[in-house]
């Protein structure tokens, strides 16, 4: 601990994530990365985009971007914000709708992230535990609170919270913002976007990184009503009004327009997220209804950290959380079929020696 630090940072316990191998090859399948590339056309659109223009700064509103995210939603262009990544407008949240010295509230299984940032921004925060199947109780939202996030799918369980439901939470909370973080939300949920209208404290979080392949890029999209989009430009233009580079706003205008590849790609995703859900139940597996690009799992005769080890010198990367409730359970993204096939060779090899 350095005596520079500050207190701030001396008080923290920054983001963990997931490994990145770099050139080893392994089955990777710990960060719910897409195992599709990019379309052509998304490349193609990059490699025009990188010209002499770059001496310039890029575009601080990112109209193209917000111009086909908003034919894409069916929301007017000031509905939208982009940034750098959903991480970044997350951060962007704290600062623009918590105060310090109001309690905002997050189950107490969900993005790690949540935690981080409310320490940072000394925000005060209440853990809502979920149920025993990982579901989110409601009632415990409806008290006073500073504030409400929640990850719909849910991170790392992939259970998904009905749109009626989250309704009620914004009803019971009229002048508090309900942030909904639907990175996950393509994979078989349904997304409470066309809910902005309805509600102006309702925020939703999306990125390109899950269902539109492109994690590299960093880019990441907020909607809801004007207010709520001004907070994020004043909190953004106080820090970097030049979040999203020239090369990332083109690419990700084009993967908003490219609507044959997103859905075939996610569609193949939701194909081999079922079979493989087959696949580790006859294992003997329990596995948690997934809406998303991953599943979690356990075993009643191997535990976790175990199985996590045991893949793991087989070159498959999975994601192992030591933390309470959670701890006898693996994250597993869903790779290709011959991915998810090799994963399903190596468990029963390893239960097989059990």
């Amino acid at each position: 601990m350095s005596k520079y630090w500050s207190e701030t940072v001396k008080g923290i316990t920054p983001y963990v994530p997931g490994e990145q191998p770099g050139a080893k090859k392994v089955i990777k399948l710990n960060t719910n990365e897409n195992p599709y590339p990019p379309s052509e056309q998304v490349l193609d659109a990059m490699k025009a985009a990188v010209t002499g223009r770059l001496k310039l700064y890029p575009d601080p509103e990112c109209v193209g971007l917000r111009k086909a995210a908003a034919d894409y939603y069916g929301l007017p262009i000031e509905n939208i914000f982009a940034g750098n990544g959903s991480d970044e407008i997350l951060a962007f949240c704290f600062k623009a709708f918590f105060n310090p010295g109001e309690t905002i509230l997050f189950p107490d299984i969900t993005y790690s992230f949540y935690e981080v940032y409310a320490r940072l921004f000394n925000i005060s925060y209440q853990k809502i535990p979920l149920d025993e199947q990982f579901d989110i109780p409601f009632e415990p939202f409806f008290g006073q609170n500073g504030g409400i996030l929640l990850a719909n799918p849910n991170a790392p369980t992939g259970k998904f919270t009905s749109v009626d439901s989250i309704r009620q939470i914004l009803v019971h909370n009229p002048d508090k913002v309900v942030i909904i973080d639907e990175a996950y939300i393509d994979f078989g949920g349904e997304s409470c976007v066309p809910s902005i209208p309805d509600h102006p404290n309702l925020l939703v979080v999306h990125t390109f990184s899950k269902s539109r392949s492109l994690a590299g890029l960093r880019v990441g999209l907020a909607m809801g009503q004007s207010e709520l989009i001004e907070g994020l430009n004043r909190v953004k233009n106080s820090i970097n009004s030049y979040t999203l580079d020239a090369v990332a706003q083109v690419g990700g205008e084009q993967s908003l327009r490219d609507i044959e590849t997103f859905e075939l790609n996610v569609r193949q995703i939701i194909k081999t997220r079922e079979y493989t859900v087959k696949a580790l139940k006859n294992l003997q597996f329990e596995v948690i209804d997934s809406r998303a690009n991953f599943i979690f799992v356990t075993h009643p005769v191997i535990p976790a950290v175990e199985l996590f080890d045991a893949l793991r010198q087989q070159d498959i990367i999975v994601r192992y959380f030591a933390k309470p409730r959670i701890d006898n359970y693996l994250r597993i993204s869903i790779g290709t079929d011959e991915e998810m096939e090799a994963l399903c060779r190596a468990l029963e090899g390893i239960l097989r020696e059990k």
